[in-house]
């Protein structure tokens, strides 16, 4: 176990490490042997209230009084700290999360990136004049909504953390955070190094717990003026009823069943690493991940041949073993995963990666599995499994690939592979999705790249310019001066 170099059995409101309130703690599993990593925090309303409290005093005195190039500047000290400690950061999300340590120094990367680019966008987010009467000046301007809420999944804390926590504090609110129970320690030892970086207290607040206490808390919370929440479809209901009570604004971001669509003219070999490293990186514990791919019926069979290929090489194991995959992340979803292979008749399944010989027993370690021959409405095709699986379907034309795309509830994200720029333009437009990439995916992350989805994937944006738009009020000024 890394050495933990903070208290995880505390809370971080006001600048300050505090024990919760109730006097509980929760363990924190290694879900790559089972053991117990460490005790956290068991966060409660008693816990929420002081913290958002923190932030609100926070705004009301150095925080608030902050001009926003001092804002940039502590943000990009931040991520210049993140850096630092990437070894020690990488491993405990890798422990934490079971994904392969290789992925969790691209994530303290990426951290460090939204700290760099916010940082240096916190002054540039101006308003404008507005022409209007004779003897009126209008103007706009953008004001920070005051306290946010921030409810992030265990999936990837840190990059999460960076794009939401990042584009708040840019834009001058004063932030609450609750982390996954399941893996937060990242995001305790973030609100450290902001501390050690100088950030004023009550800035950032960080109360770890279960989702129906502390969680619930901080959602239905009278003094919040702003809720970013990324998780599940059902999670994300509950959140905007609770908002709702309150009149507060809401930023989903949800499940997703990612289409990859590719046609008869698209380049295979640049294709292919996109196609399988999209669908089961993480163990396939990612809205986006690219779990349906669309090919057109002259390349299936190729298609499928030289994914199960890819497949029949990938290898399993602890997260430290850095191999393509980890383990899932707790034996709950490891079930839920395998209930969905189990809807579908064995032959279907044409390949499956293999876990390494000796892994702990008590891991929860799932193949990764491509399933071909089922239809665009079956069960695998239509829902989120949230686990390493993609299905492979065909398909014979424009029209055809478009309506199997946009035939689930979700638009989070798709691909379009293919060289006819004719093509490319007609797509983009038709995908139902909130990104769209062509003949790339997902392009290294995209920290400057809006992102979010449409229908049952949410709404509202994160990442780039576009997110502290979402973290801002426009107000209106109209001075009459004659």
């Amino acid at each position: 176990m890394v050495d933990l170099w903070f208290d995880p059995s505390k809370c971080f409101i006001g600048g300050h490490w505090v024990p919760p309130l109730g006097g509980q703690t929760l363990e924190l599993e290694n879900p790559s042997d089972g053991s117990t990593l460490c005790a956290i925090a068991r966060g409660n309303r008693e816990d929420v209230d002081a913290a958002v409290a923190a932030a609100r005093s926070a705004l009301n005195s150095d925080w608030g009084a902050l001009p926003a190039f001092e804002r940039g500047r502590l943000l990009t000290k931040i991520g210049r700290m993140v850096l630092e400690r990437i070894d020690a950061l990488a491993e405990m999300e890798a422990l934490d999360v079971g994904k392969p340590l290789k992925q969790a120094r691209n994530d303290v990367v990426a951290l460090a990136r939204y700290m760099e680019f916010y940082g240096g966008a916190a002054d540039k987010i101006m308003g404008e004049t507005i022409p209007f009467l004779p003897g009126f000046t209008v103007y706009t301007l953008r004001e920070p909504h005051g306290v946010t809420a921030h409810i992030v999944p265990w999936n990837y804390p840190m990059q999460i953390i960076g794009r939401s926590i990042g584009g708040a504090l840019a834009m001058g609110n004063a932030a609450v955070l609750k982390p996954a129970e399941e893996a937060c320690l990242t995001a305790l030892a973030f609100a450290d190094i902001c501390n050690e970086a100088g950030l004023p207290k009550g800035a950032l607040n960080v109360v770890p717990g279960l989702g129906e206490e502390a969680g619930a808390a901080l959602s239905g919370h009278s003094d919040i003026d702003h809720i970013s929440f990324t998780g599940s479809v059902p999670v994300g209901a509950m959140i905007q009823e609770a908002a709702a009570r309150n009149i507060v604004p809401v930023t989903l971001e949800l499940g997703g069943k990612s289409p990859q669509l590719f046609f008869e003219d698209a380049d295979l070999d640049k294709a292919l690493p996109f196609l399988v490293n999209a669908g089961i990186q993480n163990a396939g514990q990612t809205c986006s991940a690219a779990s349906r791919i669309l090919v057109h019926r002259a390349r299936y069979d190729e298609v499928v041949s030289r994914m199960a290929e890819r497949y029949a090489a990938l290898r399993v194991g602890p997260a430290m073993a850095d191999l393509d995959l980890g383990p899932m992340i707790s034996a709950r979803q490891k079930e839920v995963v395998s209930g969905f292979l189990a809807s579908v008749d064995k032959a279907m399944i044409v390949a499956e990666g293999q876990v390494v010989p000796d892994v702990p027993a008590k891991g929860h370690y799932l193949a990764p599995a491509l399933v071909a021959g089922v239809s665009g409405d079956h069960r695998l095709a239509q829902e989120e499994v949230f686990g390493p699986t993609q299905v492979v379907i065909p398909f014979d034309g424009e029209d055809e690939a478009i309506a199997i795309a946009n035939g689930t509830p979700f638009g989070l994200v798709a691909g379009l592979w293919t060289a006819d720029g004719g093509r490319q333009m007609r797509l983009a437009r038709r995908i139902r999705a909130g990104q769209v990439f062509i003949n790339n995916y997902g392009a290294a992350g995209g920290v400057e790249l809006p992102f979010g989805g449409v229908g049952k994937s949410g709404h509202g944006r994160e990442k780039g310019f576009e997110a502290l738009y979402g973290f801002s009020v426009l107000k209106t000024v109209a001075a009459h001066h004659g």
